[in-house]
């Protein structure tokens, strides 16, 4: 079992005998599943259905923590704390446990903290909340388990208040209900699936020259044609037009060739 810690990740817990109510209505995710031992992935969207915050949610007793990004937690909270209202609910740092990522191995059995799979798909692993663990790996490491897989790592690989969720698949990875009723953006996010109007997606790429940086663009026979976001070596995640995918990809002399994972649908 490899474990990473996610430096740039931390912890919210929410409390109080309305959290689930209070949140389900914003958030993609059907909070009312949350449990222990089990983890949802979602979003909380600008109501125009852009992206802000993606999270991991799990209940621990009498309250639900939520995972998201260090450098956005504060803005993330002040944000739901504008929801509020009369609601019985408290929405707090949770800053005992840190993040990690374990992948390849059996669940550990963990003291003091919680363990929860993944549940974007079976090969992601495991986030794990913990007061301390083996630092065993780096970030870097993480980085060439998920990128391969086309797994999204918050505003690492989308862009606020620009990035629609079902182009960095959210939709086949779990990370919206459908059925759970309204939250915050879900009319245009619905309108973007049943009209197909996806016309890019996020996706693996193999990098053969230096690694372009995040934010660089991507041209096929000099029209743009997509937006690099993070890397690990020489594999990427990129942000690429559809009707691009077959044509020659080049960020300057670096070539780009697309690597779809099998549970993208194109």
């Amino acid at each position: 079992m490899y474990y990473s810690p996610l430096p740039h990740r931390s912890l919210l817990e929410l409390t109080g005998a309305d959290r689930v109510s209070f949140l389900q209505g914003l958030v993609t995710a059907d909070v009312a599943q949350a449990a222990p031992g089990r983890a949802l992935y979602g979003a909380f969207l600008t109501p125009q259905g852009k992206f802000l915050y993606d999270f991991f949610l799990s209940a621990d007793g009498d309250r639900l923590i939520l995972e998201v990004e260090s450098e956005g937690r504060d803005d993330f909270r002040t944000r739901l704390s504008r929801f509020r209202l009369r609601s019985k609910v408290a929405i707090a740092n949770l800053d005992d446990w840190q993040v990690f990522a374990l992948w390849d191995g059996a669940v550990p059995k963990v003291h003091g903290g919680l363990v929860v799979a993944d549940p974007r798909l079976p090969q992601a692993g495991y986030r794990a909340w913990l007061p301390s663990a083996p630092a065993e790996c780096q970030l870097a490491d993480w980085d060439s388990h998920r990128i391969p897989l086309g797994l999204p790592d918050g505003r690492r690989d989308m862009v606020p208040e620009k990035t629609i969720l079902l182009e960095a698949g959210f939709d086949e990875l779990g990370g919206v209900d459908w059925q759970k009723g309204c939250f915050m953006g879900q009319e245009i996010t619905a309108r973007s699936k049943y009209r197909g109007q996806i016309k890019r997606r996020l996706l693996p790429v193999d990098i053969e020259g230096e690694a372009p940086p995040p934010g660089s663009p991507i041209y096929a026979g000099g029209q743009e044609a997509g937006e690099m976001r993070s890397h690990a070596g020489k594999k990427g995640l990129a942000v690429i037009r559809l009707d691009s995918l077959d044509a020659e990809l080049k960020v300057g002399d670096t070539r780009l060739t697309p690597t779809p994972p099998a549970w993208v649908n194109l």
